[in-house]
């Protein structure tokens, strides 16, 4: 199951989950066309996929998200935890309680609810065969997001703090539990932030000189959910082009 998985890093994820022979469950909140249009790829290459409409803030939402995908795919081997929103820039003494409410509900609860489920499905204690939770946090975790998004940031953070604490919990169980932080990715993400050219902009503060590519960080993902990263577990790794 990949969340948020209609565009960006998400779609990317998918993609790439198809070709290596994963079928796939497809999570999106609005854009039902562009999340089932990937699902059609992952199809074409041979693969069972269903796009599923859930919002992963809302507990009954997660509960149907991950029925449904039972019910189409069977038993769940692997979670991709990538729904996540920000707002536009702001510093925090201007910041309102909705905005916090909707940043935390999604990054924060959305990602737990989820993992929470994948658990409940793939742990030995309950019957399950094991399986591999990939969280995706952000470089902005370590770097704060000043005067940009510093809500953003500490959601992250405790997207870190999750993995290393579940990935624990866990670890007797036959799930493995890490997180990929991205860089400056081109997604669409930066639009939500209110500046569509944000990489441009801070370009000279990479040390790669450039942006990411969804897919680069999608690679990563996959690995860690592969049975290649079968000793590796509450790794928070960065694909950031050294930033």
């Amino acid at each position: 199951m990949v969340t948020g998985a209609s565009r960006g890093i998400g779609a990317a994820t998918a993609r790439l989950a198809a070709k290596a022979g994963y079928d796939v469950c497809l999570n999106y909140v609005r854009n039902g066309d562009a999340a089932e249009a990937v699902a059609q790829e992952a199809r074409a290459l041979g693969v069972r996929a269903v796009s599923v409409q859930a919002d992963v803030g809302d507990e009954r939402d997660v509960m149907r998200l991950f029925q449904e995908c039972d019910r189409a795919l069977g038993p769940l081997t692997g979670l991709v935890n990538n729904a996540g929103i920000l707002e536009h820039h702001m510093r925090v003494v201007d910041m309102d309680a909705g905005r916090l409410q909707r940043v935390m509900n999604t990054n924060i609860v959305g990602s737990f609810l989820c993992a929470r489920e994948a658990v409940r499905r793939m742990s030995s204690k309950t019957g399950g065969k094991g399986g591999s939770i990939v969280n995706i946090s952000s470089v902005a975790a370590r770097l704060g997001a000043p005067d940009e998004y510093v809500d953003y940031a500490a959601s992250k953070g405790a997207i870190d703090t999750m993995t290393v604490g579940l990935a624990k919990e866990v670890a007797q169980e036959g799930i493995r539990v890490n997180a990929v932080r991205p860089g400056p990715i081109h997604t669409d993400i930066h639009a939500s932030g209110g500046e569509p050219n944000r990489i441009e902009r801070i370009r000279g503060a990479i040390p790669m000189k450039r942006g990411g590519d969804p897919r680069e960080v999608a690679h990563a993902i996959l690995w860690l959910l592969s049975d290649e990263a079968s000793y590796t577990t509450g790794a928070l790794l960065d694909v950031a082009g050294g930033r």
